[in-house]
């Protein structure tokens, strides 16, 4: 099954990080906003364009870290360590799934490509 899947874990709380924007970026020809959305309670971002097969080239997905945690009522400082986490990656095969797990804290994440 091709596509991207995006799944966002908030690791400081234990739980999905349900809230969090994310964008989906082109940065190859035709560049340009692929998706957008909130995680949904399931920790994915469901969007029916991340089901297409996509073509090989670079892609960024964007995840707004600062503003989700400050609408978890977590105290950040006023200039935040994490603003917007910008994950450039490729996409060599577009038969193939590319799914991005994603882990968040208010001061570090993780993020690679998963086997789901």
């Amino acid at each position: 099954m091709p596509g991207i899947s995006i799944h966002v874990v908030d690791v400081s709380r234990g739980v999905v990080a349900t809230g969090m924007r994310v964008e989906l970026h082109s940065l190859s020809a035709p560049q340009g906003l692929i998706a957008e959305g909130v995680i949904s309670a399931k920790g994915l971002l469901e969007h029916p364009a991340l089901e297409a097969r996509f073509a090989p080239g670079e892609y960024e997905a964007r995840f707004h870290v600062a503003d989700y945690y400050r609408g978890q009522q977590v105290l950040l400082p006023a200039v935040p360590f994490l603003q917007v986490v910008a994950y450039r990656f490729g996409v060599a095969d577009s038969g193939q799934h590319y799914h991005l797990p994603f882990k968040a804290t208010p001061w570090g994440y993780s993020c690679f490509r998963g086997g789901a």
